[in-house]
């Protein structure tokens, strides 16, 4: 797995009547986008996560600048 600050985590509910749960990755800990990540539920809630198989990254689309100047 490999995430990105900016990009949202979506860990699928487990049991019937379980909520899928929307997270937005605000720091990769990890090296080369790997876990743990610092991740804001919608609710303002933020958590250290290493998230297991029953997560997807929706990746955000916004081009990034390779050197850190204008893209």
């Amino acid at each position: 797995m490999e995430a990105h600050t900016g990009d949202r985590l979506v860990t699928y509910g487990r049991t019937v009547g379980q909520q899928d749960r929307v997270a937005e990755i605000v720091e990769v800990l990890g090296d080369g986008g790997t876990p743990p990540y610092r991740v804001r539920f919608d609710d303002g809630h933020e958590h250290l996560l290493a998230p297991g198989p029953d997560s997807v990254f929706q990746h955000d689309d916004t081009p990034r600048p390779r050197d850190g100047g204008a893209p």
